[in-house]
């Protein structure tokens, strides 16, 4: 165990950047999961922007790296631009 009180610091600082670390995290995945199973084009990009930003502020804290980021924002691009957009059936 630590006995000065700058490492007693070190390791509360450390505890509550890794769970606020694994939160972002967890957070940018389940958007990215959501935004990959949508089928409308519409929904989609509204969607978008906003995982993209989730993405850099991951990487910008070096919680991902850039490449990563980068990789997964092209595959998301290509699911949104690969969806037809549905129109709504008059009665």
């Amino acid at each position: 165990m630590a006995n000065h009180a700058s490492a007693l610091k070190r390791i509360r600082q450390t505890s509550t950047r890794r769970v606020l670390n694994k939160y972002k995290h967890k957070t940018t995945r389940n958007a990215i999961k959501e935004l990959s199973s949508l089928k409308d084009k519409k929904a989609a990009a509204a969607l978008l922007p906003k995982v993209v930003a989730m993405l850099d502020k991951l990487t910008k804290t070096n919680i991902i790296h850039k490449n990563k980021a980068a990789n997964i924002k092209s595959k998301l691009t290509k699911h949104v631009n690969s969806l037809v957009a549905t129109k709504k059936k008059a009665k």
